[in-house]
């Protein structure tokens, strides 16, 4: 969070600065024609529409782009849990799956085999099951 806020903060002042270098080129330099016309509506505003779209674009990718990534990754764990896998929770509780619901599973969590319902979204981790085929292809 730290990294992203100075990230935030060097890019804010990095428009500042492009905004100010702008505004000091756009100015009349001194002793020029004062009756000669300016740069119009489209010249007054194209340097902070491009300051606007500069933002917006780092914004996008410091913020929007990597959140996006989490989640789809985060997706995909919960998409992939099968029965037999080991998981945690977000609470710190872990078992084995013992059945798979629409939006819901059922892990069995002590040696009493005591069953719990959770949501899917609050599967944190998962351990994947191992069977005796995959197995011997990690020893040889």
């Amino acid at each position: 969070m730290k990294k992203i806020k100075k990230i935030l903060f060097t890019t804010a002042i990095t428009a500042g600065t492009f905004m100010n270098f702008v505004a000091l080129a756009a100015e009349e330099t001194p002793g020029a024609d004062q009756d000669a016309p300016k740069g119009g509506l489209l010249g007054g505003f194209l340097p902070i529409i491009a300051m606007y779209a500069l933002l917006f674009a780092a914004m996008y990718f410091i913020l929007i782009r990597p959140q996006r990534k989490r989640q789809k990754k985060e997706e995909e764990l919960r998409s992939s849990v099968i029965l037999g896998d080991n998981i945690t929770t977000i609470g710190g509780i872990t078992g084995r799956v013992v059945q798979i619901k629409d939006d819901e599973i059922t892990i069995e969590s002590s040696i009493d085999r005591t069953l719990l319902t959770f949501k899917k979204w609050a599967i944190r981790d998962v351990q994947k099951l191992v069977t005796d085929d995959e197995e011997k292809k990690y020893k040889q």
